[in-house]
């Protein structure tokens, strides 16, 4: 036990007086487990002790027999080296019989071989003198592997004389074959059918020989075959553009006819890929002198036949020749000659070690193979035709004068009438006579004469967006429209409103698909002229149409609303004597908008119908509100039925998505409806607050406002009271029973003003509001719903501290009566009348006010 206390665990054990009596038994106890341990601890040491004895003995032990051990080591080391003396003295004469046999045999081998070589050069020599091809080619496969073995004993005078002997018998031989090779092509192969045995197997000779030597054999035949070609077509009668197909139909005569001689050359040499390439190449060269030469540009016909003809051509042989492109197999070919070789078996020994040695390099040829392999590279599509495309642009011309000759007769023909599509049918025709355009040039070229008819493309469908932009209404010029005052106006009838749609369509459609033209010919054409493919500008002419007709829409609109606005201005405001249903000019505002919405609605797309509504409001809203200005003198119960035709017209802006079934974008529509609109009810609701107030509702109202616009509605304000007095009479007699005399001197001062503010009073309003509008003015109000600007509210830079508590009450009055203005715009006499009242019951001042102080 760990820190344990003796007393306190006694005073544990016994914690009464009572309980000593266990000490003798817990005692004897102590004592038991003593004597135990005393024991375990005694057995411990003596079994220690023991064990260090014992291993000092094994110790002792093991270090003997590690002494034993080492010795027994250098004992073995010893005899081992006894052992490789013995041996060393036991070999070094078999050492000595060793290399003496080797030496013997490599001279025997080399001798040999030089007794081979000597044998097979005169063998060789005799068959060359005999013209033994056949058996020629395979002894010179052997004496060129017999030679190889001797390249170290180049300075041996001996081998150098037989390498010099080898060289000019394959010199000789090189010349025999050339020599009989001369005679193919002359008619005497078809009159002696052993010269062509005789060419096929000195074919086998020419195999056998350098690489160089087959090279130089076909190219002399080809240009040999190729003389009567050029002979004939350099000629001033068949030198001509028109004869093209004749010299292809000569070269496909020529293979056909010759078939069956030309079998004497091995298929791995491919003469007819060959001769082919070389008529190629000589064809080439002959039509671009006649293109450079022709005193005057060639027919476009007669220029694109000869075209499509070798196109064809290189077609057929890039058919031909396409899938016959593997490499010459060497091992093919010497498995053909092993048929007629002789039986020497050394011969045989020699020809499978170099075929094995070929086949192993077989994968490593040099990546320069001769382009005479099919496969290696050559391409037979455009080796000729390519010598057309500088003169093609006389095409390209013609091409453009097609199109644009089409494009006039659709025009002509065009009845502005839309189809299923919702577009100009001569868009439909102009695009399918592209697409053939198209199609014609890529099966004629893919370089620059397609980009120069891309181009092309991109002039016609400009000169389309030409021609249906100035399809569209123009505004009235000259003398007589600027006498009328229509200069500038469009005007539009119901029909033109429908070819209006169809032209923003089709401008939509060509946008579209002049993108995707892009994009098909960017896949066709040549890869290093994909870049120059862009339609970016068309489409940008085609935006253009799409944003001018649009605006032209709504212009057309606009001067359809022309004599309504007219009729507006004409209505006598100063005079009404009560608010009745909406003005008739709002009718017909409405049955304007009813005849052409749900039409433009059918015809427009989501999104062009949505920026033709926002064009719309943002140029009615304004407009409206420009034109209260244009009307005289406006009374309280004019202003108030001019508020109500307001709210009507706003509501039906507001019905005009859902009357052209597309409401996806009505919320920001309505939104700028209803903040344009609020401008004109504001400046109704300012024209109709009381006189002594109007600067204040003004600077409520309307916070942007200026003092000359402040002035105009000054001038429009009329304040009627006389021209009611009549019907108010009794409410004013009842009124004078209870007022002092001194109110009824401010009361005859307000009934005095018949026609409307004096100059002397407006300057005096003017001043007040010059005075006050600068703090004012700045509070942002809400002109869509009159709602009191919270004090927290920070205050613009122009204000130079927080606006003051009489200010904010100010304020709050002007709003109060301006909403009571605006809830009293359906009534009339007596009930407007109270509501003016009502309003001015918290004023402090005014004449009113000495009303209720009376």
């Amino acid at each position: 036990m760990e820190k344990v206390n003796t007393l306190d665990y006694i005073n544990q054990m016994f914690p009464t007086e009572a309980s000593l009596s266990g000490v003798e038994p817990l005692m004897q106890k102590v004592h038991n487990e003593i004597r135990v341990v005393d024991a375990e601890i005694l057995t411990a040491v003596r079994q220690q002790s023991n064990s260090g004895s014992k291993a000092k003995e094994d110790l002792a032990a093991a270090t003997s027999a590690v002494k034993e051990l080492m010795y027994k080591v250098r004992e073995i080391k010893s005899k081992a080296e006894q052992s490789e003396t013995m041996v060393q003295e036991i070999c070094r004469d078999i050492k000595k019989l060793d290399f003496a046999k080797k030496h013997i045999t490599t001279t025997i081998t080399a001798l040999h071989r030089l007794t081979m070589l000597v044998s097979a050069i005169e063998q060789l020599q005799v068959m060359a003198s005999k013209r033994q091809y056949k058996e020629a080619s395979a002894q010179l496969e052997a004496v060129s592997q017999l030679c190889s073995h001797f390249d170290g004993y180049r300075d041996n005078p001996k081998i150098t004389e037989l390498r010099d002997k080898f060289k000019n018998i394959k010199q000789i031989l090189k010349s025999h074959v050339f020599s009989d090779f001369s005679s193919l092509g002359t008619g005497k192969e078809s009159e002696d059918s052993s010269l062509l045995q005789q060419l096929s197997d000195a074919c086998l000779v020419v195999d056998a020989l350098e690489p160089s030597v087959k090279e130089e054999l076909v190219k002399n035949f080809c240009d040999r075959e190729l003389i009567s070609y050029q002979q004939i077509f350099e000629g001033a009668e068949l030198a001509k553009l028109d004869k093209t197909e004749r010299r292809y139909a000569w070269i496909k005569r020529r293979l056909r006819t010759n078939e069956e001689i030309w079998k004497i050359f091995p298929t791995s040499w491919h003469v007819d890929y060959l001769l082919c390439i070389q008529f190629c190449k000589l064809t080439r060269t002959q039509l671009e002198d006649i293109l450079e030469n022709l005193k005057e540009k060639p027919d476009v016909a007669t220029l694109l036949t000869a075209l499509q003809r070798t196109i064809e051509f290189e077609e057929e042989l890039a058919e031909k020749f396409g899938g016959s492109g593997s490499s010459r197999n060497i091992t093919d070919a010497f498995e053909e000659t092993d048929k007629s070789e002789s039986n020497d078996q050394i011969v045989l020994d020699i020809r499978k070690k170099y075929e094995k040695k070929l086949a192993a390099h077989q994968g490593n040829q040099d990546d320069d193979k001769d382009v005479a392999v099919p496969g290696a590279g050559f391409n037979f599509r455009g080796i000729i035709s390519s010598c057309f495309e500088p003169h093609l642009m006389v095409y390209v011309e013609f091409e453009e004068k097609t199109l644009m000759d089409n494009l006039e007769k659709l025009i002509q023909e065009e009845t502005w009438e839309g189809n299923d599509t919702k577009v100009l049918n001569s868009i439909i025709q102009v695009f399918m006579i592209i697409k053939r355009s198209l199609k014609r040039c890529s099966a004629l070229t893919k370089s620059q004469t397609l980009l120069n008819l891309f181009k092309v493309f991109q002039r016609v469908l400009r000169a389309y967006a030409t021609k249906i932009y100035m399809k569209l209404p123009k505004g009235g010029t000259g003398i007589v429209a600027a006498a009328t005052g229509m200069d500038g106006q469009i005007k539009t009838s119901d029909k033109d409103e429908r070819m209006i749609c169809y032209i923003v369509n089709t401008a939509e459609y060509c946008h579209d698909m002049a993108e995707e033209l892009a994009e098909n010919v960017s896949k066709i054409i040549d890869t290093q002229l994909a870049d120059a493919v862009d339609m970016s500008a068309v489409q940008d002419e085609f935006s253009a149409v799409i944003t001018k007709a649009l605006v032209t829409l709504v212009n057309g609109l606009e001067t359809k609303f022309d004599i309504e606005m007219a009729a507006m201005t004409r209505v006598p405001w100063g005079t009404l004597e009560s608010v009745g249903d909406q003005s008739e000019y709002v009718n017909s505002i409405k049955m304007i908008l009813n005849g052409s919405i749900p039409v433009l609605g059918s015809l427009l797309s989501p999104v062009y119908f949505q920026f033709f509504l926002d064009k719309l409001a943002s140029s009615l809203g304004p407009r409206f509100y420009l034109n209260i200005f244009k009307c005289k003198q406006i009374s309280e119960t004019g202003a108030q039925q001019m508020l109500l035709d307001t709210q009507a017209v706003k509501t039906i802006l507001l019905d005009i998505p859902s009357l052209g079934k597309q409401t996806s974008g009505a919320a920001s529509y309505s939104k700028f409806v209803s903040r344009e609109m609020s401008k004109a009810e504001a400046l109704l609701k300012v024209i109709l607050s009381p006189v002594d107030s109007v600067a204040d509702t003004y600077s409520a109202l309307l916070p942007e406002g200026t003092p000359s616009e402040f002035q105009r509605i000054l001038e429009l304000k009329v304040v009627i009271i006389l021209v009611h007095f009549l019907f108010n009479v009794f409410f004013v007699v009842l009124l004078v029973f209870f007022i002092l005399p001194s109110v009824l001197s401010d009361l005859f001062i307000i009934i005095n003003v018949i026609q409307g503010l004096k100059k002397a009073d407006q300057q005096t309003i003017l001043e007040d509001f010059n005075k006050r509008g600068s703090g004012i003015s700045q509070l942002p109000i809400a002109t869509s719903a009159v709602q009191v600007i919270p004090a927290a509210t920070p205050a613009p830079s122009l204000v130079v501290s927080q606006p003051s508590n009489a200010l904010i009450a100010s304020r709050e009055d002007v709003l109060t009566r301006a909403a009571a203005l605006g809830r009293g715009a359906a009534t009339t006499g007596f009930k407007r009348f109270l509501a003016l009242t009502e309003a001015a019951k918290d004023r402090t001042d005014g004449p009113f006010r000495k009303l209720f102080n009376a």
